[in-house]
Formats: structure tokens, C-alpha cells, sequence
């Protein structure tokens, strides 16, 4: 579970609560219609622009950035030196019983490509094509949130249109109009909130989940091409290493730049 996820959704709401109870307008800010407005109509306007799959699935994607994913870079280094150690001891051919228990899919494809003797420039073309296709599908997802998050503030405004229609043609009652007035506005906020406090920000993180999940593949490509040409073990470890965080080479540089 992503804690930062939920400090930021709980988080961002709490605080226009607590705004609007300070300025003594809470109960105002409660309006079925407008959120019927703002939200189903944004939402169902989804269905023009995307397939039907895509929109029916928009909640399971945006609940990825509540989960928190570990692509185990650290990991990937200390794999990728250890294959590389083994296939320059006993050959590339020893390395077909260590990848049957790969649990990376990505990683065991490639590596079965590099056993079967594959041309590395085949090999990186393959892997990269793959790796291409899932950025491809991840920035489709993301920009379906995005294109939510362009419709919401449009449906604001459209009610608070309709609302201010409806004041308008009631005139006469001087007492309803202040009412009526912030009952149109309400649509407006909702547009907003909507936009800035969950879609804009759930794309960002689907959009840093997609980069991080990316570096991860394009390091495996790296070492599998480096496995494939014979380079040296500390090569390799150091092409991995350029990879991590200062603070997670310091902690297995050591174990992967030995003699």
C-alpha cells in the first residue's frame, strides 16, 4: 500500500474541509445534482473518446497508484552479475537450468534468447520492442485519467450554467438568489477538485510508476546484451550500478565489484 497515496487524497480533501468549515460555508459544499453533473457527466463523456474496456477499467487503473510496487532494481544488478559470473566460468549454455526458476518474465526471455545464441542486435530489438509496448499501454492508461481530468472543470462550468439559469429565471425572489448562487458555484468547485485534488494527481504517479517500472527493463536489457557479449563481470556490474540511486550503490557495490 502507497501511504503517500492516501496522505495526499486524505489529505488534500481534509484541508478544503477544514477551509470551508473555517470560512462557514461546509454545508454548502454538499450538492448531489452537481456531482451527478460534474462527475457522471465527465465520466460518461469518456466513452466518446476511448473504447468501452478502457473506461470501464479507468477505476482499476487509477487504484495502482495505492499500491506500492517494488521493481527490485537492486536485486536486477546482483542477478544479472551472477549470470554473467556463471556464463564466463562455464558458458552460456550453463546458464538454461538458472533461468527456468526466474520469476521476471522479462529477464528469462531474453536470457533464454542469449542461450539459444541469438544475435545481440536481435535480441536488444526484441526486448525493446517489448519494453516499447508497455510504455506504449501505460501512457494510454495515463492519458485516459488525463483526458478525466479535462472533461471534470468543463462539466463544472456546465452546471454552474444550468445553475445560473435557473436563478435567473426566478428573479422575483430576492431571497433565493443568494442561495441559488452558491448552489451554481458548487458544480464549479467540484470541476476543480476533481482536476487538481485526485485526476492530475493519480496520472503523476501512474506516470512515475511507468518510469520507474521502465528503468527497470531497459537495466535488464543492458545486462542481457552484456551477458550475450562475453563482457567481463565488473563491466557489466558497473553499467548496473549507473542505474541505482547513490544511496543503493553504496549498499550492494561492494558484493557486485569484487575481484
Amino acid at each position: 500500500m502507497d501511504i503517500a497515496s492516501w496522505i495526499g487524497l486524505f489529505g488534500g480533501l481534509g484541508i478544503v474541509i477544514f477551509g470551508a468549515f473555517l470560512g462557514g460555508s461546509l454545508g454548502g459544499l454538499f450538492h448531489i445534482p452537481s456531482l451527478f453533473i460534474t462527475g457522471g457527466g465527465s465520466y460518461l463523456c469518456l466513452y466518446l473518446t476511448y473504447p468501452l474496456g478502457h473506461v470501464i477499467g479507468i477505476f482499476g487503473i487509477m487504484g495502482r497508484c495505492f499500491k506500492t510496487y517494488d521493481f527490485g532494481e537492486r536485486t536486477l544488478v546482483q542477478k544479472l552479475v551472477s549470470f554473467s559470473e556463471k556464463a564466463r566460468r562455464e558458458g552460456i549454455l550453463a546458464l538454461e537450468e538458472e533461468i527456468q526458476d526466474l520469476d521476471d518474465e522479462f529477464m528469462r526471455n531474453g536470457l533464454r534468447l542469449v542461450v539459444d545464441g541469438t544475435d545481440g542486435e536481435v535480441i536488444r530489438t526484441l526486448m525493446e520492442n517489448e519494453l516499447n509496448q508497455m510504455e506504449a499501454r501505460h501512457n494510454t492508461q495515463i492519458t485516459l485519467v488525463n483526458a478525466w481530468a479535462t472533461l471534470a472543470p468543463g462539466f463544472g462550468m456546465l452546471g454552474t450554467v444550468i445553475g445560473l439559469i435557473g436563478m435567473l429565471s426566478n428573479l422575483a425572489d430576492k431571497s433565493s438568489l443568494g442561495p441559488n448562487m452558491a448552489t451554481a458555484l458548487v458544480t464549479t468547485l467540484y470541476g476543480s477538485m476533481l482536476q487538481n485534488w485526485l485526476f492530475v494527481p493519480i496520472a503523476g504517479k501512474l506516470g512515475y510508476q511507468n518510469s520507474m517500472e521502465a528503468k527497470a527493463r531497459e537495466m535488464v536489457i543492458e545486462g542481457v546484451l552484456s551477458i550475450q557479449a562475453g563482457d567481463n563481470p565488473r563491466i557489466l556490474a558497473q553499467k548496473m550500478l549507473t542505474y541505482l540511486t547513490p544511496k543503493d550503490r553504496k549498499v550492494i557495490e561492494s558484493d557486485v565489484m569484487k575481484d
